[in-house]
């Protein structure tokens, strides 16, 4: 006689499982990014500013037509319950068409891009970078295969070692004096080897079905998710289209640079959380008071971890940019301060999605997407009046309100409550001021260099943060290590 399952044992398995999952999958984006960092900063410190006003660019594009390839289609494979072979190889048929199109499109698109941002030879980069889309159905297709059952193991090795391939590429580029050519090249080195990996990982070299009759769930689901990666396109590179305009390569650069240093924790160490958080609200959809507590759980863990490292930057640009960029890279210093008070917002943001999306509401984050887009565009082409400073202070001035109709249309279908989420945030929040204080002070009280002064203010900040956090939320302090090992 078969016995039932006991919920307490199948939750605390559950509960392990998303806990390994995280691990691995924040964990081996960790390393793959020490690996990635300790290249990129080396070849920023030997590329110009020009080169990478010139490749954020080509970035604009190359995102535009990014949106559409695909991975919304995968992770309608995700969210769904049960799946077939047949619909898994009219996926990958799916992906190819869509990328192959895309990669088409970009070709023919490069002309008119050159002649937009008035930079000739980025017709070239454009026309060599749509390579770039013939990968994507080899990692696509074996990401969500490997996600439905949240093995994310597998992913973290294929990571870390497509990581070590676009790293030595870059290296390689930066001192053979390719400029430009080793921000273009390094990336396709990078997606080229993650895509042998992915398939080699999840065995997904399958024959593809381009027969896509019953398939209008996986469509409709992938549409959905295309849209709203239209508004994160619009809000991820209108700033950079509107600038483009009016702003040299030279100043475009400064900024883009800036906003990669700030939003290093947003846009490295989230997605990879989101992707497991995906997974695992996809699996309770059915209980949503365990969606809303784990949502919430989440938040406070990510913002924990977010809040002191932007507060931690906004304070210590000077020497970090000095230290980590050169002194050829200084103009970014007021920028980054900027730029790293709007990013605590833009955490918290992009946390929602995931958890609607799982629940069968993909609408939501594309009506926020939507909002956020307009926005933005309207602060974006206000402050680039102001140069690359007036196009930093917009991010303060319109993410609050962005923010806030994220809040108001999400948590109703997620069913948190605003006071939970805001108490979530309430001490971590706190704690980051008390230490952004502190390490401004001993700032002003130091005279070293550089590395020294940095090296200083890191340390002054961790012990400041953890022991404003002991004394004034002890309790937070335990129910986050009793979550990080796995008895909360």
């Amino acid at each position: 006689m078969v016995q039932p399952a006991n919920p307490a044992t199948h939750h605390e398995s559950f509960a392990a499982q998303v806990r390994n999952a995280v691990i691995w999958r924040s964990g081996s984006q960790i390393a793959a990014q020490m690996v990635q960092w300790a290249s990129t900063f080396l070849v920023i410190r030997i590329l110009s500013p020009s080169d990478y006003g010139l490749f954020a660019m080509a970035g604009t594009v190359m995102a535009f037509l990014n949106m559409l390839n695909g991975y919304g289609l995968a992770s309608g494979l995700v969210q769904q319950r049960e799946i077939t072979e047949r619909q898994v190889r009219q996926l990958f048929g799916m992906l190819i068409v869509v990328n192959v199109t895309l990669g088409l499109a970009q070709v023919a698109l490069a002309p008119l891009a050159a002649a937009y941002y008035r930079q000739p030879e980025l017709a070239s980069v454009l026309r060599v970078q749509a390579l770039i889309f013939l990968s994507t159905p080899f990692m696509a297709l074996p990401q969500a295969l490997l996600s439905r059952t949240m093995d994310f193991r597998l992913q973290a090795r294929v990571n870390i070692l497509s990581s070590l391939a676009g790293a030595g590429m870059a290296l390689v580029g930066a001192f053979s004096g390719w400029g430009v050519w080793t921000l273009v090249i390094a990336p396709m080195a990078l997606f080229a080897t993650r895509a042998i990996g992915m398939t080699i990982a999840a065995r997904s070299l399958i024959l593809p079905l381009f027969d896509f009759r019953g398939a209008g769930s996986l469509a409709r689901f992938g549409g959905v998710m295309a849209a709203s990666q239209l508004f994160w396109f619009l809000q991820s590179q209108v700033d950079v289209f509107i600038a483009g305009r009016h702003l040299n390569v030279h100043d475009l650069g400064i900024y883009t640079t800036s906003l990669f240093l700030a939003q290093i924790f947003v846009a490295k160490f989230v997605p990879p959380l989101n992707e497991v958080a995906f997974s695992a609200y996809a699996r309770i959809q059915h209980d949503r008071t365990a969606t809303a507590a784990a949502f919430v759980k989440g938040v406070r863990v990510v913002m924990l971890a977010a809040l002191p490292f932007y507060f931690g930057l906004a304070v210590t640009a000077e020497p970090l940019v000095l230290v980590m960029l050169g002194d050829k890279w200084a103009e970014a210093i007021p920028i980054v301060r900027l730029l790293a008070l709007a990013m605590p917002m833009m955490t918290l943001q992009v946390l929602f999605s995931p958890a609607c999306d799982a629940l069968g509401r993909p609408g939501i984050g594309v009506s926020n997407g939507a909002a956020g887009s307009l926005i933005l565009a309207v602060g974006f082409l206000f402050g680039v009046q102001w140069g690359v400073l007036g196009l930093s202070a917009a991010w303060i001035a319109c993410y609050p309100l962005y923010l806030a109709i994220s809040c108001w249309r999400s948590l109703p279908v997620i069913g948190a409550r605003w006071r939970d989420v805001a108490s979530s945030v309430a001490a971590p929040l706190l704690a980051a001021a008390g230490m952004a204080s502190v390490v401004w002070l001993i700032d002003q009280a130091v005279d070293l260099a550089p590395a020294a002064r940095l090296a200083v203010l890191v340390m002054v900040g961790g012990a400041a943060y953890a022991g404003l956090l002991m004394v004034f939320a002890p309790s937070l302090v335990r129910q986050t290590i009793a979550l990080v090992r796995n008895r909360g």
